[in-house]
């Protein structure tokens, strides 16, 4: 039996033993799991722009819990998610286990230190440090699970489904349970098998006796059919059921196991590229990071699920998880709403790329981190892709080549039934060339006389070379470099290396590749040739959602003179105060940016064009980019005050043959657009208000037009996801927080101060706005807006009403509600 084990756990900063001696100790905390130690903590200007500027630390989670005395002749277990980082584990103040991998799962056996019938405690240390190049977070931010089963039991994650022959008339189910006898007697048991349809019917059904030696594990194997079976593809991602019961010798049912999966065929070659049940499938893909914006790194189930929700309304059919295993809450979203996923296993092999961080234990530890992350995924139908690495810098010398050959057969013995892949990037794989490479972007003299060994990160590096890097990116140096690394591979993941798809096409015929990490401003041009070669089976934007910390690297500034250098490497890294990247097509809060929609449109799924408008604050200065990872520094709004008359550049971007401005009732212009003008069109614009309206043509025939509208007077808006929720540790409301008229129309200028109270069993458990370098805390109940809008996330405390009152200066209070309904009466979603 598995149990959530999240509540009535307390939280402070960790001290030493030797100082609570002295009698003073730090006050905890009550938490719920999964949590976010340190979202909440006072970020400092000293601390790294990689972790958001927060500061280094230690935390301790403690939690007392009964133990009946029938537990003594029980096998019990902790099941932890994930815990940021270095977890120890303490169980009635002794030492029970250890985890240094922050994303990593793992299983602790309580049983040498429980005491049954009494009050027994569990401790968790854990710590973050410079051991990160992304805001890490801190804490249990994975959900924690207590296992309670007989000595004779199924394994924990040890029944596993997979779909090996499928066609219309017929699937083949096959099921592999471990059983575990930790008795001293052999015994013979009974595994039953049912696989369930969507709509809860019976398909198929079979119980095996299975035969146990003393202190030994087999496999229950069975193989059932399903006629005419339902199919899970990403555009309708079908799930099925298999419940697994275990009867014990005298035929009494010792553990009953569900598991979701999906009937579902890949297939993967050169000259289809990826097929899902026979259909080739491009996959329209969103790098994302492991934190949920205003919650920070906590990964509860409702979060990581309207965050796959919202990426796949913006058009997106695939996420890579960068750059770490994904939750278990992230993958189980993907299965339901329809999204391919590609999960990594790590940012670095042996060699560490921040002072502290796991390359420092990768070397003995990989093939455990392996081993967790395929039995976490591999029951996911929307698991295709292993990644086994991002940008690893080993992997261009001939060890680190055999390194990644280890690992990705590692991971074909644990799961035959998936690809794999790696974040190959050749600035990191050749850096012993770095001085060729800087003699190729800035002329050998001046390479020369630059001369200088100061380290720079990898941003910063990719940032120096970008307007040179395709003309090097084709050189036959980076093909040799790729070669062997690619040949482990079943598809050669290339990060920012778009210009080497039709040229790798030509030389290595066999070679599938996928663009695992690209530019936003590249896939105007990148996917209709992704489009055309069958060999390259997509694209992954960095970034499909904005993240904490890499603080600023998308930023667009404005200065009063031009910058000689405005993209050196220098440049990259914001200064506090600083937090977000600012690079991503839906900002933290869910809101979609201009960037969104001019990629749904290139990906051909929206025909009405969409119009971005410059903010008048760069208008007349000169504009500069932190570095490839901007966007043009727009919004969708029409809704500006004192700039009346001011030219501002507006965009229009449309997959039409040409496009019309209007303003009011004055045709401003009309301009090609389409594939030919990179999918935009430019005008100028004395702004004044009114309503800007574009509309699309092709082939003279209008086909969409949209319309930006000056907003009425500003009243205060609040908003909640849904009517209900439902009480528990998983579930979350979503309160977003606006500045628009009666229309819905948002202002985008100013900063409210919005204040917030909740009454009903509930609390605030995040409160942002997308402000990129807010100084605000997402932990208390005040947050200015940002481009009009902040967000607010409730989470239920009980069952009952709630009512949520918010206020901001000079508007009128508003509230909104919703009911939180008990878990027995209505299954979470």
């Amino acid at each position: 039996m598995r149990m959530p084990f999240n509540t009535g756990w307390f939280v402070r900063p960790k001290q030493s033993a030797f100082l609570e001696m002295t009698g003073i100790s730090n006050e905890a905390a009550p938490v719920t799991l999964p949590h976010d130690a340190m979202i909440g903590t006072a970020r400092d200007p000293a601390a790294s722009h990689a972790n958001a500027y927060f500061a280094p630390g230690s935390w301790q989670y403690s939690k007392r819990f009964d133990v009946p005395e029938s537990w003594a002749d029980r096998r019990v277990r902790l099941q932890f998610e994930g815990v940021y980082r270095d977890a120890m584990v303490y169980v009635n103040h002794d030492f029970a286990g250890q985890e240094p991998n922050g994303y990593g799962e793992f299983v602790v056996d309580l049983d040498p230190f429980l005491l049954p019938g009494r009050e027994n405690q569990i401790v968790v240390d854990c710590r973050a440090g410079d051991d990160t190049r992304w805001y890490s977070g801190a804490g249990i931010h994975r959900p924690v699970h207590l296992w309670v089963q007989a000595p004779v039991h199924l394994a924990v994650d040890g029944v596993v489904v997979t779909t090996p022959e499928i066609d219309a008339a017929l699937a083949v189910v096959e099921v592999a349970a471990e059983v575990r006898n930790d008795t001293h007697r052999t015994v013979t048991v009974r595994v039953s098998n049912v696989v369930c349809g969507p709509d809860g019917r019976d398909l198929a059904s079979a119980t095996t006796p299975v035969t146990v030696r003393p202190q030994s594990t087999v496999i229950a194997r069975r193989r059932l059919t399903v006629d005419q079976p339902d199919r899970w593809h990403p555009d309708s991602p079908t799930l099925h059921t298999l419940s697994t019961v275990l009867f014990g010798p005298d035929g009494e049912e010792l553990e009953r196991r569900s598991t979701v999966f999906g009937i579902r065929s890949i297939r993967l070659d050169p000259r289809n590229g990826l097929r899902i049940n026979d259909d080739v499938v491009k996959l329209r893909g969103a790098c994302v990071h492991h934190d949920n914006g205003p919650i920070g790194a906590a990964a509860i189930t409702r979060a990581d699920e309207r965050r796959v929700e919202l990426l796949k309304e913006a058009g997106f059919n695939a996420i890579r998880s960068a750059h770490n295993p994904a939750s278990r809450a992230l993958l189980d979203a993907c299965d339901r709403v329809g999204m391919v996923v590609m999960d990594e296993l790590s940012d670095m092999w042996t060699e560490p790329k921040s002072d502290q961080d796991h390359g420092l234990r990768f070397a003995d530890r990989w093939r455990q981190d392996a081993a967790a992350m395929v039995r976490k995924d591999r029951n996911h139908p929307s698991v295709v892709l292993y990644s086994t690495g991002n940008e690893i810098q080993e992997v261009g010398s001939p060890l680190g080549a055999a390194l990644a050959r280890d690992i990705a057969e590692e991971i074909r013995a644990l799961d035959p039934t998936r690809y794999v892949t790696n974040g190959i990037q050749p600035f990191l794989a050749i850096r012993d060339m770095i001085t060729e490479l800087r003699a190729f972007a800035a002329g050998e003299d001046q390479a020369r006389s630059d001369g200088d060994d100061e380290p720079q990160g990898v941003n910063s590096m990719m940032t120096q070379f970008a307007a040179l890097k395709d003309r090097f990116m084709a050189s036959d140096a980076v093909d040799e470099c790729l070669a062997e690394v690619s040949a482990s591979l079943d598809v050669a993941g290339y990060n920012y290396l778009d210009v080497r798809y039709p040229i790798d096409g030509e030389l290595h015929p066999e070679r599938v590749i996928v663009g695992s990490e690209t530019y936003a401003s590249a896939i105007g041009r990148a996917w209709p040739v992704i489009r055309n070669l069958d060999h390259v089976i997509g694209d992954f934007t960095w970034t499909g959602w904005d993240y904490l910390g890499e603080a600023g690297i998308g930023r667009t500034e404005f200065g009063t003179e031009p910058d000689p250098t405005p993209a050196s490497g220098a440049g990259v890294a914001a200064p506090f105060p600083w937090l977000l990247a600012h690079t991503g097509d839906l900002d933290i809060l869910g809101t979609r940016r201009p960037q969104s929609y001019f990629r749904e449109i290139v990906f051909g799924l929206r025909s009405e064009p969409f119009i971005a408008v410059q903010r008048p604050r760069g208008v007349g200065r000169p504009v500069t980019f932190a570095g490839p990872w901007s966007w043009p520094d727009a919004l969708d709004s029409w809704t500006w005050s004192g700039v009346e008359g001011t030219e501002l550049t507006v965009w229009v971007y449309s997959d039409a043959d040409e496009v019309e401005l209007r303003l009011d009732d004055a045709v401003v212009g009309r301009l090609p657009a389409g594939a030919v003008s990179g999918f935009a069109a430019e005008f100028s614009v004395a702004y004044r208000p009114g309503e800007l309206t574009a509309v699309a043509f092709t082939a003279g025939i209008e086909t969409g037009r949209s319309t930006l509208r000056t907003a009425g007077a500003p009243s205060l808006v609040a908003v909640v996801d849904r009517p209900e929720i439902v009480a528990g540790d998983d579930d979350l409301a979503f309160v977003a927080v606006s500045i628009a008229d009666d229309a819905g129309i948002v202002h985008p200028e100013g900063c409210h101060e919005v204040s917030i109270e909740i009454d009903g069993p509930a609390e605030l458990v995040g409160f942002a706005s997308a402000d990129p370098a807010s100084t605000e805390s997402y932990a208390t109940p005040v947050c200015s807006t940002y481009d009009g809008r902040a967000l607010a996330v409730v989470r239920p405390t009980g069952s009952g009403p709630v009512e949520i009152a918010l206020r901001a200066e000079g508007l009128a209070p508003t509230a909104c509600g919703f009911i939180v309904v008990d878990p027995r009466h209505r299954q979470l979603r």
